[in-house]
């Protein structure tokens, strides 16, 4: 069941023992254009890093392929050593061969080398959240859940999420290892995984949308305006509080590399929508998508 805004709860616990903000961030975006390469403005895109802390986001989605490793370096470099609290999340399954080009990599010797090189980068022991960015198609399924279950065995890991995955892989994965969340894209208006989303409520997991501002449906978009101008926000702002109401165990890390957007971004936990917007923006979503 949905929150309402009275029930609206600004926390979760991923796993039962780490418990973040709801409202995190996402490091992709302080890359180069087509996630490669170092940032244009490097000092902004540290000042990013270090505001998020300053507003109280203590959740960091990053991966290695993000640059490929610039996002992780540039995270140990703005706020090594780490507030006590500060959750970072990174991922391993994908290589990058140019901007925008992502193979998918998730073979055991692949990802032991990015779990290491992200524990490098990273100035880490162990990564708090390991995720899988993609499932290989080019091995069994299997093979890449031995490899993560190992290396939480050997303490490299503490918890293990799922990127792009149906409930039947989710399902498969927990006969190996405990899936603690799950990253999957989702908006008011991409309701693709609806049924991986209600999945993941009902059994204690994190849902971490990406691309979570809109699929780009222009009648979708009319009502997200409309209902924005009520509440003297911006359009992204009210997408990203519907999705803080849509679920409690869904976890928010939208992305940017200015300052000024991320406070814009985060200003959006402190929206509570009111019944008949949420419901509003939910059925036009939910039209929309089957539509």
């Amino acid at each position: 069941m949905a929150d309402t805004p009275k029930t609206f709860n600004p926390t979760y616990s991923l796993g039962a023992d780490i418990t973040v903000n709801r409202m995190g961030f996402g490091a992709m975006r302080i890359t180069g254009e087509g996630i490669w390469g170092p940032p244009k403005d490097r000092d902004e895109a540290i000042r990013v890093l270090q505001r998020s802390v300053e507003l109280g986001i203590n959740f960091i989605d990053t991966a290695d392929s993000y640059g490929p490793f610039i996002s992780e370096e540039l995270i140990a470099e703005a706020l090594y050593p780490y507030p006590k609290d500060l959750v970072i999340g990174t991922k391993g399954g994908l290589l990058r061969t140019g901007p925008n080009q992502w193979p998918i990599n998730a073979k055991p010797d692949h990802l032991k080398e990015a779990l290491e090189g992200s524990l490098q980068r990273l100035k880490l022991d162990r990564i708090d959240l390991y995720q899988l960015h993609r499932i290989d198609p080019e091995i069994p399924f299997e093979r890449t859940l031995e490899f993560l279950q190992d290396a939480q065995e050997q303490a490299l890991i503490k918890h293990i999420g799922l990127s792009e995955v149906n409930v039947e892989q989710i399902q498969l994965a927990q006969k190996y290892v405990e899936v603690v969340s799950v990253q999957n894209m989702y908006s008011f208006d991409n309701r693709k995984w609806e049924a991986e989303l209600m999945y993941c409520e009902d059994n204690a997991m994190a849902f971490i949308p990406w691309y979570p501002l809109g699929g780009g449906n222009m009648k979708a978009q009319e009502t997200l305006d409309q209902v924005s101008q009520k509440y003297n926000a911006t359009p992204h702002q009210i997408a990203l509080s519907w999705l803080l109401h849509r679920s409690p165990n869904i976890l928010l890390i939208p992305g940017t590399s200015k300052v000024k957007h991320l406070e814009e971004n985060f200003q959006a936990a402190s929206i509570s929508l009111s019944e008949e917007d949420y419901e509003a923006l939910n059925q036009i979503g939910a039209d929309t998508f089957i539509s």
